[in-house]
């Protein structure tokens, strides 16, 4: 079987870890805040990110460029490695068109070597959880396009469902209207949002109160888990520097599913950006999105 490896960004928000030990490569889109740029070199870290989004500042973010790509393809390319590439949703980013431009060029230099990109059409560990069950596969035994074949037919069964605790970061990207968010942080409505089958975060409904709509992820979950409910043993949830309330979670999972493998991770600041502090998202495989 011809070696490959399996890459994807870092708006997968999967630990840095999972990354070293299963060998995946990451490449990494910035943000700008308070005026100065970070880059995977000066990352700092979520609760001082988060922090400052709270005290007034806004950031901003960038996609990677196709040159960017290529410095994470090319390396693996001289180490006669094929590439499958699980790109951040082409809904939410330009960097997945980046990243097939970058392929697309690369393989011409390369006429030996193969990079299959596949968009996620996902977001957060939603894009994570993706990324986790490809790798499994691969750590199987399984080649590049039984990998890439099964990720294409599986990836609309990635359901996520998130929640924000202020509708005014979602106004700032375009996601509700000036409206909404006035009357939401008034009425403390909290919104319930998802990843739909093109990859936009779209909003389906909204709950009166923070523990409420933590409470309305989980009543959903069971909602769209369908034929998987029997199976359901992975489970991620990302949150933007909530911990306790991401546990609190977890726990209300816990109490309906046979749970082994669960990461928490914060969501990172490129998606955090738009999505502010308090965000709560929770990620499974279910029959549709």
């Amino acid at each position: 079987m011809r070696k490959y490896v399996i890459t994807t960004d870092n708006n997968a928000d999967l630990p840095e870890s999972y990354y070293r030990e299963h060998g995946v490569g990451c490449m990494y889109l910035s943000y700008t805040i308070d005026g100065v740029h970070y880059t995977h070199e000066n990352f700092m870290d979520e609760p001082e990110f988060y922090e400052k989004m709270r005290a007034g500042s806004m950031p901003t973010t960038a996609q990677v460029n196709p040159e960017e790509a290529k410095e994470l393809f090319e390396p693996y390319l001289k180490e006669e490695k094929d590439i499958l590439h699980i790109a951040f949703s082409s809904g939410l980013s330009g960097t997945c068109n980046s990243c097939r431009i970058a392929a697309e060029e690369l393989m011409e230099e390369y006429p030996e070597r193969r990079i299959i990109i596949v968009d996620s059409l996902s977001a957060s560990l939603g894009q994570g959880l993706l990324v986790y069950m490809a790798q499994k596969k691969k750590e199987e035994g399984q080649d590049l396009d039984a990998v890439a074949e099964w990720a294409e037919q599986h990836k609309q069964n990635i359901v996520h469902l998130f929640t924000v605790d202020d509708l005014n970061h979602l106004y700032r990207g375009g996601r509700v209207s000036k409206t909404a968010a006035v009357l939401g942080g008034m009425l403390n409505i909290k919104p319930i949002l998802h990843v739909d089958e093109e990859g936009k975060l779209i909003p389906i409904g909204k709950v009166r109160g923070r523990k409420k709509s933590l409470l309305e992820l989980a009543d959903l979950m069971d909602k769209k888990i369908g034929t998987y409910a029997s199976s359901c043993d992975t489970v991620f949830i990302s949150h933007g520097d909530c911990l306790e309330e991401a546990q609190y979670l977890s726990g209300k999972i816990k109490e309906k599913y046979q749970v082994k493998t669960e990461i928490i991770n914060y969501v990172g600041a490129v998606i955090g950006a738009h999505s502010g502090p308090g965000t709560m998202a929770l990620f499974f495989v279910g029959d549709e999105r």
